[in-house]
């Protein structure tokens, strides 16, 4: 799927979380050092130096190429993340004949010492607090294998190894939600000022010649009167969009409902929604607009040509409620499942079917001569 920037100057690219991986790259160098400076000085004690210093080898190249990849968002990759966290722990378990078992059970430190809490961090700012406490819980555990035993000492350092992961990795999602909020932010106010503009425009042009055109045709009369209802239909739909606002989603994927209702007012339908948000999952209102349109289109086409409808929107927390009425002539007993039964499909799929798969329930009243009402009851986090 191609990709572009909501605004100029930000990129889907752009990672919120950059501080937080440079960090990471000075973390894994002042711990390389630190572990290279440890190597030297317990070089005397190894039971295989030689490997110790392949080790020290193997570190020094994987610090140099995480440096490498970590300093831009596309070298951030989750295969780098965890193939670090599978070598860090083959290091520290090979602890186990480089150190020997005498002097790990004596005290010693692994191979690596403090280079072994990079994976962790760099796992809990890749995938955030999950990632953080998976990462830091195989740290830890292959920090007390090579060693045979467990005490308060290492009881600390799982601990705060867990910890720090965890906490990272909560500030690493505390950032990218914020700046995914500030972006939202961003495009909503770069919408609502391009709307603005149009609005003056089409204000300034459009909507004065139509109800011009509505005003001179309804004086004339006869086919100029017609011209001069469709004039009148099209201001008030043009009037109706400018109002609405753009429909726009929040981070989480939710929009606001009374959006999509409210455009569908014309001459002949009015609408009437809450003056707070009413807000649900995107595909969910998308779904649930599509059953009103239905709704409305069978007024249309069956309520009888002077008939008006009324679109009612509530929210009572836990479930939205859409009421669709109409004056006209009403439905006769039967002559839904009559409808159905010659292949006529618009209410029970395009409504009762739509509302069912978003789990929520229809309600009809009608009867002849009585108009319709419809009762859409549909749970505010509905899934389609």
């Amino acid at each position: 799927m191609n990709r572009r920037p909501a605004i100029p100057g930000i990129t889907p690219d752009d990672d919120p979380a950059t501080p937080f991986w440079r960090g990471v790259i000075v973390l894994r160098i002042v711990t390389w050092v630190f572990a290279l400076a440890s190597i030297w000085v317990d070089r005397g004690s190894f039971d295989l130096e030689w490997a110790a210093w392949v080790v020290a080898g193997v570190m020094t190249v994987w610090t140099g190429v995480l440096t490498y990849f970590y300093l831009t968002p596309a070298g951030r990759k989750p295969q780098l993340v965890i193939a670090d966290l599978v070598l860090n722990t083959v290091l520290m378990l090979s602890s186990v004949p480089i150190v020997g078992p005498g002097h790990l059970q004596g005290g010693a430190q692994t191979i690596t010492t403090l280079w072994s809490s990079g994976p962790p961090v760099g796992g809990a700012i890749y995938g955030g607090r999950y990632w953080g406490l998976l990462f830091g819980g195989i740290t830890a555990v292959a920090n007390v294998l090579p060693r045979g035993y467990f005490n308060i000492y290492l009881a600390e350092d799982t601990v705060l190894l867990i910890g720090v992961s965890f906490v990272v990795g909560v500030a690493s999602e505390a950032t990218r939600n914020s700046a995914a909020r500030v972006r939202q932010a961003l495009r909503t106010e770069a919408a609502t000022a391009e709307r603005e503009r149009l609005a003056r425009s089409i204000h300034d042009g459009v909507l004065q010649v139509l109800a011009r055109v509505r005003k001179r045709g309804l004086e004339v009369g006869g086919e100029a009167a017609e011209i001069a209802e469709l004039a009148g239909e099209q201001e008030i739909a043009l009037r109706s969009l400018i109002a609405s606002g753009p429909l726009e989603s929040t981070v989480d994927g939710d929009t606001d409902l009374r959006q999509w209702v409210q455009l569908m007012a014309t001459p002949t339908i009015s609408v009437a929604a809450p003056a707070t948000p009413v807000l649900m999952p995107q595909v969910a209102a998308a779904e649930l607009s599509a059953a009103v349109r239905e709704a409305l289109s069978n007024v249309e086409r069956h309520a009888g040509p002077a008939a008006r409808a009324w679109v009612l929107l509530e929210d009572l927390g836990g479930e939205v409620v859409l009421s669709i009425r109409d004056d006209g002539v009403g439905i006769a007993d039967g002559r839904l499942a009559i409808a159905e039964a010659e292949g006529h499909l618009g209410v029970s799929q395009s409504i009762r079917g739509r509302i069912a798969d978003l789990g929520g329930t229809v309600e009809l009243v009608t009867a002849p001569g009585e108009g319709t009402e419809w009762e859409l009851h549909v749970p505010t986090g509905g899934q389609a």
